[in-house]
């Protein structure tokens, strides 16, 4: 079930913007590799909870965006996942 415009409003970690269906974040890095690494990482944990996120990896950053697409929207397992991205952060 998605979460309403409040929800999101109230559970939306720190550092995450909401855009449209999906809550996105941009993670700066020193050099390309540790983003490469740190987007490896991410992809383990979202494999591990069969959520998929899409990463873009930039020179010295990694963007990623979080929906249910299942649901049509952001659930609480967009957020969960976006706030063990950030303890991996």
């Amino acid at each position: 079930m998605t979460l309403s415009d409040e929800e999101i409003a109230a559970q939306l970690p720190d550092e995450w913007d909401r855009e449209g269906d999906e809550i996105v974040r941009v993670y700066e890095f020193d050099d390309y590799l540790n983003g490469v690494s740190f987007a490896s990482d991410l992809a383990e944990i979202a494999d591990e909870a069969f959520h998929h996120p899409e990463l873009i990896i930039g020179f010295r950053s990694v963007e990623v965006r979080l929906t249910s697409h299942e649901a049509g929207g952001i659930t609480d397992d967009d957020i969960r996942l976006a706030e063990q991205f950030d303890d991996e952060y």
